[in-house]
């Protein structure tokens, strides 16, 4: 890989209102030497696919707690696709149920974290997704 910093787009797709954990896990990849971009609450899938691409991201983080993540999650990927943006790498943190996991893994999402993840480990897998 080059010097380039990694370009992650942090996002809170749908009405959830919720984002403490979306700001522990920007400021965990910040402090990794990651340029991160933060949506800040209440974004559609539209606003999420068009800031990914006008900030030329890498990777787009989406916090989902709301239970909407297999209405939001395949309308983002569906955006970045018609954007020509697939090398963008795309993650789930949130309440995700085990039975949806394998539909979002088929889908293209490169991982997915649950509540109590590790900071490190998700910083290990948005640099090895990247990388790959």
């Amino acid at each position: 890989m080059t010097d380039k910093k990694i370009r992650v787009l942090v996002a809170k797709p749908g009405l959830d209102g919720h984002d403490r954990g979306a700001k522990v896990v920007a400021r965990a990849l910040r402090d990794a030497g990651m340029e991160v971009i933060y949506t800040g609450l209440r974004q559609t899938p539209e606003m999420i696919a068009e800031a990914a691409l006008q900030e030329d991201v890498d990777v787009v983080g989406l916090s989902i707690l709301s239970g909407a993540h297999m209405a939001l999650t395949p309308r983002v990927m569906e955006l970045l696709k018609a954007n020509g943006q697939t090398h963008v790498k795309v993650f789930i943190g949130g309440i995700i149920p085990d039975e949806d996991l394998i539909r979002l893994k088929e889908l293209g999402v490169a991982g997915v974290f649950g509540p109590g993840a590790s900071t490190e480990d998700i910083i290990r897998d948005v640099r090895t997704a990247v990388e790959a």
